[in-house]
């Protein structure tokens, strides 16, 4: 067996009969993150003798010593570890005295247990001095790493984390990097990426037609392709990069044009943070979530009045027609390359970093894909030799009210475990088919995977096996059931079903999820009901019909629909939703407001679509019931003027959103929404009520067409939205007591929504629930899936439904909607 250690001096404890041993047992984030190290000199500082090691249960130390000095060991080694590493429990029992002065680090060894994985990290200060550092024999070395940064999660291919069992296996060592391997002293030791110059791997370059060059020349020429408006694939850590000058707006088209992105705002990846604040409004949270060592995108307020003469000056084409920019700092060492050291000529300084992939394909992480799949989006190829495991694309976050609320949870993120209120069978959920994540539990812990992405792509769908079963390695977790959404046509679905294997299935509604997923993350135990919000663009609803604008009396096993937008016409499916003015005209039609020619929604159709609406919406052919929140924001959006035809999920919404920030109703006006008696022959105890947008299409549509600026006219409806929260809310508290709210849904992305009904409800006495961990859309449903399995799940196989009806009576009327203060 390999041992790294050294004698101490076992002070205090003279004889066998005044010393303790003790095994301690860590779990948590403790592997790949210096942890072996700390215990090691832990152990020596305080004059213990014993061995610390690896097990797949965790990290595994027997410690001797004075009483005293182990009491002291069990206290700090859960508040003193490092800083990457997160400690779950100490555990220790006391075991036979076997005497001894040494301290050893033991190999890891393999067996049946459970250890906690860490995400990717980014660079840290000390090896981006080695970076720049010529005397450093990692100068330029695009892997430098330690044991406080680098890849981990998108690299391990067994358990525990030793270099065997990453991608790093395929090259050995060499004498120096093996010295620093084994030296507790050294920041590299048990580095399991470690490597330099000699023994790592290399980058080249490719282009068709031309010979590759190698490692420093290739990233010279990669530099030089990019500042002279090229679009080069970067291969990174969880997969690739589609690159090009974000200054450069011919370039930014390019890449725009070639990947199919229609108007979705791309990523900007730049050189520094100074960078950033000289484009966007950088606050002190968002700085530390731009140079922390997760390093996500965050979407951040662009700046109209750059601060600094030598602004940079972003292409219109990255992000156009939206009031945020998604910014992020280089975190790998082949990133900061990429925009030169201080030896190098001049570089770039912003840089689009979007996902490697063409629009609905997941993100390319094989070489060979990597040419074939992206031939006709990348004018060169910047590749390494070192395998990429399992998929990790960017994660995004924002700040709102001082907390974080993700956007999409991955690099960085994941595989952090989230705690539960509750004990969980060993259980994966699907999630949903737009912005797929899946979730494994067991016992009081979830693991939600890293985004996947839509579901209607073979390729996704072999992507969303890989990632599974990488999941079900590192977790430990076996699945004994499985959890699903409802709707008849997802994909992720079929996939339960086709892959239950006598597994229990249990299909949970779409908008039950979320919010339970909100209670979920809170460490919600489910014992008592919350009211829940749940607001988005579609989810298939127990009637058949397209949900989307629900309230609901919820806990963990049950729901209740206590009240919803009404229904109207979704014409022609999809097509409905491409095209938000198609929306506001069937809007128009629902609140009976003539389709004036002088509205912007109907200037926007032709005479020809306008005939074809016009008798889709009067037959219902081709039409579905909808009462969908996200598809009320389109409709305002178009006619307000903001909106008309979309390119990507949520533009109207979010373009809507951008127009309304930082306006008033300076005058006191917000649109109120009505509601609609219940209908004959329904029972008025347990029928949901309707809730009208009607007035609201009637005072938009009055409004534009009296010349009120389509700002205003979104501000009004924001207010108008959140006012009906708020009323909704305390009618509901009225009826059932409850005082805890669930936001949930992709609307609440929305950081005017989410904010002002969190305000409103707040003021009111609420105690509110919002997403901080896991994102409010369909990103985070996986989450909510599992929490209701775990509630009603039961031994056997087949699928499970579950009761819908929580309390014996709804409310029947709300009270005049609050006018904006």
């Amino acid at each position: 067996m390999k041992r790294v250690g050294a004698d101490v001096d076992i002070a205090g404890a003279d004889s066998l009969e005044n010393r303790e041993r003790h095994r301690v047992t860590v779990t948590g984030v403790v592997q790949g993150v210096g942890f072996r190290p700390f215990v090691y000199a832990l152990g020596r500082e305080l004059a213990l003798s014993g061995s610390v090691g690896n097990t797949s249960a965790g990290v595994v130390a027997e410690v001797e010593g004075a009483p005293a000095a182990i009491a002291a060991f069990l206290r700090r080694v859960g508040t003193d570890a490092p800083p990457l590493a997160v400690v779950e429990s100490v555990a220790s029992v006391p075991i036979p005295v076997r005497g001894g002065t040494e301290f050893v680090i033991e190999d890891s060894a393999a067996g049946r247990g459970r250890t906690m994985v860490s995400p990717d990290v980014a660079t840290c200060a000390e090896c981006r001095i080695d970076l720049n550092d010529p005397a450093s024999r990692r100068h330029r070395n695009p892997f430098v790493t330690c044991t406080d940064c680098g890849p981990r999660f998108t690299i391990i291919t067994g358990l525990p984390y030793d270099r065997p069992n990453t991608t790093m296996a395929g090259f050995p060592m060499c004498d120096a990097c093996a010295v620093e391997y084994a030296d507790p002293a050294d920041r590299r030791f048990h580095a399991q990426p470690i490597c330099c110059p000699d023994c790592g791997p290399r980058l080249r370059l490719l282009r068709p037609g031309v010979e590759p060059t190698w490692d420093d020349a290739a990233l010279a020429e990669a530099r030089h392709l990019l500042l002279g408006g090229a679009v080069v694939a970067v291969k990174g850590i969880g997969g690739y990069h589609l690159a090009c000058d974000a200054t450069d707006e011919t370039a930014v088209q390019t890449l725009r044009k070639r990947k199919g992105r229609g108007d979705k705002p791309f990523a900007v990846m730049l050189d520094s943070r100074a960078a950033a604040e000289a484009v966007a409004h950088v606050d002190a949270d968002s700085a530390a979530l731009l140079t922390g060592p997760r390093r996500p995108i965050v979407l951040l307020p662009r700046r109209t009045d750059p601060p600094y003469p030598d602004a940079l000056c972003i292409a219109e084409a990255v992000a156009p027609g939206t009031p945020d920019l998604g910014l992020f700092l280089p975190y790998t060492p082949l990133h900061h390359l990429l925009f030169g050291t201080p030896e190098d000529p001049p570089g770039p300084r912003a840089l689009v970093m979007t996902s490697g992939n063409l629009a609905g394909e997941p993100i390319v992480t094989d070489d060979e894909q990597a040419l074939a799949r992206l031939g006709s989006l990348a004018d060169a190829w910047l590749v390494h030799d070192r395998p990429i495991q399992v998929p990790c694309d960017d994660s995004v976050v924002r700040v709102l009210d001082g907390a974080e609320l993700p956007v999409r949870r991955s690099r960085g993120y994941a595989p952090l475990p989230i705690a539960l209120g509750f004990d969980s069978p060993a259980a994966l959920a699907t999630g949903g088919d737009l912005k797929n994540t899946f979730c494994l539990a067991e016992g009081r812990y979830a693991w939600l995977s890293a985004h996947v992405g839509d579901m209607d792509d073979l390729a996704t769908l072999e992507a969303f096996e890989t990632a599974e079963r990488h999941l079900e390695m590192i977790t430990g977790v076996r699945p004994v059931a499985i959890a699903t959404d409802c709707h008849p046509a997802y994909r992720s679905r079929q996939w339960a079903h086709r892959h239950a294997g006598g597994r229990q299935v249990v299909e949970v509604q779409h908008h039950h999820a979320h919010i339970a997923s909100a209670m979920a993350e809170h460490g919600h135990d489910g014992a008592t009901p919350v009211i829940g919000v749940a607001f988005d663009g579609t989810g298939y609803g127990e009637d058949g019909a397209v949900w989307g604008g629900e309230f609901l009396v919820a806990d963990y096993r049950q729901f209740q629909r206590v009240a919803h937008l009404r229904n109207v016409w979704l014409p022609g499916g999809d097509a409905g939703v491409r095209n938000p003015c198609r929306m506001a005209l069937s809007h128009l039609i629902a609140a009976g407001v003539a389709w004036n020619p002088l509205l912007p929604s109907v200037a926007a159709c032709s005479v020809e679509e306008l005939a074809i609406l016009a008798r889709q919406l009067e037959s219902g052919f081709g039409c579905a019931p909808t009462s969908s929140m996200g598809r009320l924001f389109d409709a305002i959006a178009s006619i307000a003027g903001v909106c008309q035809r979309v390119d990507y999920e949520a533009q109207a919404a979010i373009e809507l959103e951008g127009a309304a920030r930082g306006r008033t109703c300076a005058d006191g006006t917000a649109y109120a929404f009505g509601f609609r008696p219940t209908p004959d022959g329904v029972d008025p105890d347990t029928a949901p009520v309707e809730l009208d947008a009607g007035p609201v299409i009637a005072a938009a549509a009055r409004d534009n067409l009296a010349g009120v600026d389509g700002t205003v006219i979104g501000a009004r409806f924001h207010r108008g939205v959140i006012d009906l929260v708020a009323a909704v809310c305390r009618q509901v508290r009225e009826a059932t007591g409850i005082e805890t709210v669930a936001l949930s849904g992709g609307v609440f992305d929305n950081t005017i929504l989410s904010s002002g009904c969190a305000s409103a409800l707040n003021r009111d006495g609420f105690t509110v629930l919002r997403h901080h961990r896991v994102p409010p859309t369909d990103a985070g449903i996986a989450l909510g899936q599992l929490a209701v399995l775990a509630h009603v799940a039961r031994p056997g196989s087949g699928s499970d439904r579950y009761p819908s009806r929580l309390i014996g009576a709804a409310v029947t009327s709300f009270g005049e909607e609050t006018p904006c203060a």
